[in-house]
This record gives structure tokens, sequence and C-alpha cells, in this order.
């Protein structure tokens, strides 16, 4: 037995059975056989099939926060499953699930003070999108249901929620729902700023939503949807004051904000939520999974502010009944998972350690910029991108047919560390609980990775003069 976790025998009879697995983002007519599969992990390791240790850059898939083999999570898991593995939630509350919602509800800003359970982020998306139709039909105003949402965002997968996402190569071969969607400009500066400084920037996005609201008609607009920081979208960090001017917007217009922390929860930018702390605003409605269990169990949850909730109660006459639900909403074994990464988090100070490790993150990325190929290091806290461009100066995507991020992805997986590859781009999330030398050591093996993706290229000759 290796530290992959299986005996090297193994290995080919996995690789055959996972020819019947369908992954995620699957390209049918081009499978990748050659997937890494990964055996165990422990703290920001993870070991392949072959037993190699890799820093595992992307944290998963922005969530194992805590990082991996911690056993206090799995003793949780174990000891819930064992006393009760399940009941309705239609039926019958559990202690974990109440207990869970009195701990959310307790570091939530402002008045999110009501949970409702989901089975991950996708469908906490398609939850909030689906009260916020709700709340406008039990207030009688069945017009309001046009959602606002960004170019370059990523809410999910399942059918409003994937409506709502604004990656252009996501929506290729699948239909969404659009009719009611309406799409205001990415908050990128890199790309879209067109030489305005970051003030003027902000201005003109802000007048952008406005502008769209009024055109759509405010008596038709029933929210707008935003993630903190664009994640799966590459990492962009808006201006300085654009969550609290577009919520402000909201506010005038009556449009209800929700915040999409499904990825900057639970530390990732040094605090429960980045909404009020980072970004300074308490928004109507939050979403959240991945850091909630660490990637442990599947889980995730709408914080919902009493504001709305009292707008739509109170009167039981109406009748009116939110039929929207999972058979694992608040599942008792994910709400054990979730409260012992949160004594986790809390017990070992995660939080302060983000907020002092993240910045050191910043640091490190902004010193491969000398690289040739590296166009624009952005990011915030333990979140980081790295943007691969033609030539510094036209800003020219670096795309080809099979991605750069996939070249320096795998380059980097020789040399001990995991990327998230996105087309162009490598994006970085590690858990939270890394430290300055682990640190180092993934800005050293990024620069060596990215150095030997430039080495392939120019004996290709795809770029020239590097």
């Amino acid at each position: 037995m290796t530290n992959s976790g299986f005996a090297p025998a193994d290995l080919s009879t996995i690789r055959q059975m996972d020819e019947h697995v369908v992954h995620p983002w699957a390209s049918f007519d081009r499978p990748n056989k050659s997937r890494t599969i990964i055996g165990s992990g422990a703290g920001v390791y993870v070991y392949d099939d072959q037993g190699n240790r890799l820093l595992d850059g992307p944290g998963g898939m922005w969530c194992v926060n805590v990082g991996h083999g911690r056993q206090e999570i799995a003793d949780a898991i174990a000891h819930q499953a064992a006393q009760l593995s399940y009941i309705s939630p239609w039926s019958h509350p559990t202690a974990p699930a109440a207990r869970l919602a009195d701990r959310l509800s307790s570091v939530a800003p402002g008045d999110l003070d009501h949970i409702f359970y989901t089975t991950g982020g996708s469908t906490a998306i398609d939850s909030a999108l689906r009260f916020c139709l709700f709340y406008n039909n039990v207030l009688g105003r069945p017009e309001k249901k046009h959602i606002i949402t960004r170019h370059d965002a990523y809410h999910g997968s399942t059918y409003l929620s994937a409506a709502v996402c604004g990656k252009p190569r996501d929506k290729n071969w699948l239909d969404t729902q659009l009719d009611q969607v309406h799409f205001v400009s990415s908050p990128n500066s890199y790309r879209s700023a067109g030489g305005l400084d970051e003030a003027a920037f902000c201005q003109k996005l802000i007048a952008e939503l406005e502008a769209k609201i009024l055109e759509v008609e405010p008596e038709r607009v029933a929210a707008f949807i935003a993630e903190p920081i664009l994640a799966s979208g590459g990492v962009i960090v808006p201006p300085v004051g654009y969550h609290a001017a577009c919520l402000e917007v909201c506010r005038r217009y009556d449009v209800i904000y929700i915040s999409d922390e499904v990825v900057t929860g639970f530390g990732r930018l040094g605090d429960w939520f980045a909404s009020e702390s980072v970004f300074d605003i308490t928004p109507d409605i939050i979403t959240c999974a991945k850091g909630l269990t660490s990637g442990y169990v599947p889980l995730g949850a709408v914080l919902i502010s009493d504001r709305l909730i009292s707008n739509v109660g109170g009167d039981g006459e109406r009748g009116a009944v939110f039929s929207n639900g999972f058979t694992y909403s608040g599942h008792p074994v994910s709400c054990a998972a979730a409260l012992a990464n949160m004594d986790i988090i809390e017990g070992e100070g995660l939080l302060e350690h983000a907020r002092e490790v993240g910045p050191y993150l910043q640091q490190q990325l902004s010193t491969l910029i000398d690289l040739p190929i590296v166009g624009n290091i952005r990011g915030l806290g333990l979140m980081g991108c790295i943007e691969c461009v033609v030539d510094h100066d036209s800003r020219e995507p670096l795309m080809l047919d099979y991605e750069v991020g996939n070249r320096i992805d795998v380059h980097c997986q020789k040399l001990g560390l995991l990327v998230r590859p996105l087309i162009n781009m490598c994006v970085m999330s590690p858990p939270i609980i890394i430290d300055h030398e682990q640190i180092d050591e993934l800005i050293r093996v990024l620069r060596l990775g990215i150095e030997r993706t430039i080495d392939d290229l120019k004996k290709e000759g795809v770029v020239g003069g590097l």
C-alpha cells in the first residue's frame, strides 16, 4: 500500500472502472483517459496514484478550507451516521441542523437569520432565485421576476443557476432559460476598464447597472446576483466601493441583492462571510456551500434576511408555501460535519491566520509578473489568478487548441503542485491552513511550470521573441 491509499496492482482496474464515470464538463469527442487518480490527502497536500505528494493549489475546488485528513470532521460524520443517518426534513427537525442554523445566523451579517439548507452551491443559487420569485408572487407583484447578473459570473450548473452564469463557453452546447435574465459588464479592470482609473471604472459599472434596471423597468426586476469576487470567471476583484454602490442602487429600486459566497465564505478572505467585513455590504440573501463543510460532504445553505421573511409571513390567510426543497436538505450527517468544520476554523484561529497569510500569497504571486507570458496577476486573500497573454503590450489572450493553462498544470503536477487551469488562466485557492513556507513552495513550482511551458511554446513556434 502506497501513500496514494491503494495498491499499485489496483490502478489499471480503477482506470478501467473510471471509464464508466461521466466527469463534470466532459468532452465526449475527446475523452481524457490520463486523469491523475488521487488516493489520499493530509493538510495542504494530496497523494497521486504513484504516491507522489502534490500541494493542493486549488484546495479541491475552492472548498478544502481546513485541509485534508481532519480526523475531527471524520469522527463527527461517523458519530452522526451511527446515531441518526437520515430523517425527512419535511417532517422532523434534527439537532445538527438546528445547531448549525443557530451558529450560521450568529456569524452572518445583519439580519440574515433564516437558513434554508440545500445540497450544494448550485442548488443554493437555484433556491435563492426561486425564493425571489416566490417573494414577489406573495406580495402580488407577478411581473417582478427578472434577474440581473454579470458577464464572467459563475453561479452553478442546475438549470436556473446556469441561466445566470456569464461564462460564454459554458453556454456553447447547453440551453438555458434567458427570457428573464439580463447581463451587465464584468468588473474586470484588466479587460474592461478601457483606460479608466479605478474610480471612473466603478462609476461606469454602477451607471450601467442602474441603466439596466431602468431599461427592464424596476417593477419587473426582482434581484441582482453577484459573487463578491468572480471566482471561476478568473478571480476578478471588483473596484473599491463597487458592491456598496451596487447595493445602494438595488435598494433604490427595491431589487433583492443576492451575494453568492459559495467560494468566498468560511475563511477564504479571512472571515466567515466576506460581504460585510471585506466589501462593506449587508445583502438580502447570502448563498454558501464549499467551505461550509470544507468539502468533506455535500451541503449548501441560503441565508435570508428577517426583512424578506417578515414581508411574506404573518398572514395565515394567504397560505403561501415555498414549495422548494431537497431530500437531503439539512442532512444531519452533513450538518454535523459543518459544525465540526466551524469548530476547527474557530478553535485554531484560521480566520486570523487567513488574514495574515493572504497578503503574503498575493505578494508572492506578484513576483511572477516578470515572466513574459504572464499578463495579469490578480486576487485577494487566499484566491489568486495568473492570466497568460501573447505579450504584455497587446494583452491578447494566449489560447491554444490545447490550452496553455492545461500545459502549465501538467508541468506543475510533475513538479509537485496542482493548479486549476481555466483556458489561458491558472487559479489558486489553497487550504486556508497554508503557511508561508508552503506558499513559497507553491510559487517556486508555479514559476518552474510556467517557464517549462514557455520553453514548449518556443519550440513549437507558437510565440516568438520570449
